[in-house]
């Protein structure tokens, strides 16, 4: 045997014990008569002693030991001197003294010390070899297994069947590019990768499967950030003979589970339940952070009338006046840079401007457009946000939806910038009765809010003729702490229900037989009533581990641009390759 334990296992209990250990070299200290060794591996650090008056060939060899060198030793385990114990270690009361010493492979200094902070991502990335030896890496990777395993426990448990679908698929139109992949078999054709299994797990309801889930890898040509990745891992679910509360009480009890199991959190069921139209009146955004307040309020009524004609305009337009209170912190103060600095900031959502009252007592504010205002006016706004002296209101005058989405970013800004967030805190929702149905301006067409194959509410359905904009779908989003960790639907399992969303997306019969001919097929055949949702791995991961990027739960992560700059892909191809797949560049 290479090694008979790792070098997180040893402590008090194996003192005198004989032991062989293998790994890294993580930290190396010459102290003359004696060389220590922290070694290491994925389960942990064991300090090594070489002791040149007991083993002075051992010592002698431990000299050329260099950082990161890959080493196997036999030695001795010994209780540490008295002073020198580290409790921080599972190790930290033992060290073994040396025996014998085989160095199994050299190494160059790396590029960056394991232990320092602060290293440049794309170097990290270019080195994520090295990287992923790092202990941030080394946790996120286990808990990530951790939690895998408990979500594939618990679905076992509930009688689902994990069942893989097609990596190389038919192109269909899900919102985001596709990735295509020539085919060399038949010429001029493609494969598209999945952006999800939406399709596949639909027909594995039909076939009578009840209930399937998949730990799915979904990819999307899209623009990236720090949540989001060209590749990614999906808990992917779909269940038949269900409603909207049967898929969410699954989830409730797969999230309750993992919460306890692998952070020791336990959270009280149901979760709450918030209508989309609530939530974006409360919190202009359909995926609200409930760790702190400053909700929206509609102060329309309020400044009905006013001289302020920016206001009037807004109003007379059926617009809305909305406003948030900021508590602002202790020594903070707010100069005419900030204001000006959030006005154009806050002009990226789609407001023409942002106005402000510093409240100076309960009657009494201090803004260039106080003048517009009289006593009434002004004493209502400050009892409708319930704010004190030292707050600051800030409203935005727009379209409904511009006032309350260009408000609602503005409030999660100051509570981040501000540190008005308690990190410590999990804050879990769902928000559900979303739009099926958005306008799509530049197309002057409707398009599906999640997608096409979202059921419509049965009491909505004769809106799809009347007032198409006006119909909620069997749609529900889990969020937590403010990111969307998850979204399904109820789905459309009735063939003329399909058809007649796909005539209201303006997709025709041609179209539909084209890109879903396959889908309408199997709903025609026997199709159950079913639902399901898919939730993001990556970023429930992130989250519970309070990273601030999914490329740090991930062990081979994209850059920004999509490129891996460890492989250097995606990379050219020799021509033989290009002709093989009849494919010819352009200069």
């Amino acid at each position: 045997m290479m090694r008979t334990a790792s070098c997180g296992q040893l402590n008090i209990r194996a003192i005198d014990r004989e032991v062989t250990l293998a790994g890294w070299v993580d930290t190396y200290r010459d102290h003359g008569e004696l060389i220590f060794v922290d070694l290491r591996d994925r389960w942990g650090v064991t300090q090594v002693v070489f002791s040149a008056s007991e083993y002075p060939e051992v010592h002698k060899q431990a000299k050329s030991l260099r950082s990161e060198y890959v080493i196997q030793i036999r030695g001795r385990v010994r209780k540490r001197p008295e002073g020198t114990i580290n409790t921080k270690l599972l190790t930290g009361e033992i060290e073994v003294l040396a025996l014998n010493l085989e160095v199994l492979n050299a190494s160059p200094t790396p590029p960056f010390e394991l232990g320092e902070t602060g290293v440049n991502e794309e170097l990290r990335l270019k080195y994520r070899f090295i990287d992923l030896r790092r202990k941030d890496m080394v946790e996120s990777l286990t808990f990530r297994y951790r939690v895998s395993k408990i979500v594939r426990d618990y679905l076992d448990h509930q009688q689902f069947l994990e069942i893989e679908t097609p990596y190389l698929t038919k192109s269909t139109p899900e919102g985001a590019r596709d990735f295509l992949v020539p085919s060399r078999l038949t010429p001029h054709t493609f494969y598209a990768l999945p952006q999800s299994p939406q399709l596949f797990k639909q027909l594995l309801m039909v076939a009578g499967y009840d209930r399937y889930y998949q730990l799915a890898r979904c990819f999307r040509d899209e623009d990236l950030r720090k949540d989001r990745q060209p590749e990614h891992t999906q808990i992917d679910m779909e269940m038949s003979f269900v409603e909207e509360e049967d898929v969410m009480n699954v989830v409730e009890g797969m999230v309750v589970e993992v919460m306890e199991k692998a952070k020791g959190i336990r959270m009280e069921r149901p979760f709450r339940r918030l209508p989309y139209e609530e939530a974006m009146e409360r919190f202009g955004s359909d995926k609200p952070d409930l760790r702190f307040g400053m909700e929206l309020c509609d102060l329309s009524q309020t400044f009905e009338g006013c001289e302020f004609k920016i206001f009037n305009s807004c109003l007379q337009a059926k617009g809305k006046i909305r406003g948030i209170c900021f508590p602002v912190p202790e020594r903070v103060v707010f100069s005419r840079k900030d204001f000006d600095d959030l006005t154009e900031w806050i002009q990226t959502f789609g407001a023409k401007g942002l106005a402000w009252l510093k409240v100076l007592a309960p009657d009494k504010v201090e803004s260039p457009i106080q003048k517009f205002f009289d006593e009434k006016t002004i004493k209502e706004v400050i009892q409708k946000l319930g704010a004190k002296a030292g707050d600051i209101l800030f409203m935005v005058a727009s379209d409904p939806k511009v006032s309350a989405v260009a408000l609602g970013a503005l409030r999660v800004h100051l509570a981040e910038k501000f540190n008005l967030i308690d990190k410590q805190r999990m804050e879990i929702l769902w928000v559900k009765d979303f739009p099926l149905l958005e306008w799509n301006e530049d197309e002057q067409r409707f398009q599906s809010l999640h997608h096409p194959f979202t059921s419509p509410k049965p009491e909505d359905l004769p809106l799809l003729d009347k007032d198409p904009g006006k119909v909620r779908a069997r749609a529900y989003d889990l969020v937590l702490n403010g990111t969307e960790i998850g979204g399904g639907s109820i789905r459309i399992h009735r063939k003329d229900i399909q058809q007649k969303v796909f005539e209201v997306l303006k997709i025709g019969e041609e179209e539909a037989q084209l890109k879903f001919g396959f889908l309408l097929k199997a709903l025609s055949y026997g199709a159950p009533p079913h639902g399901g949702i898919a939730l993001g791995l990556d970023r429930i991961i992130a989250i519970l581990l309070g990273r601030e990027s999914i490329r740090d739960v991930i062990a081979f992560p994209k850059t920004q641009k999509g490129t891996c700059l460890m492989t250097d892909a995606p990379s050219g191809v020799d021509a033989r390759q290009l002709k093989e797949l009849h494919i010819a560049l352009k200069k």
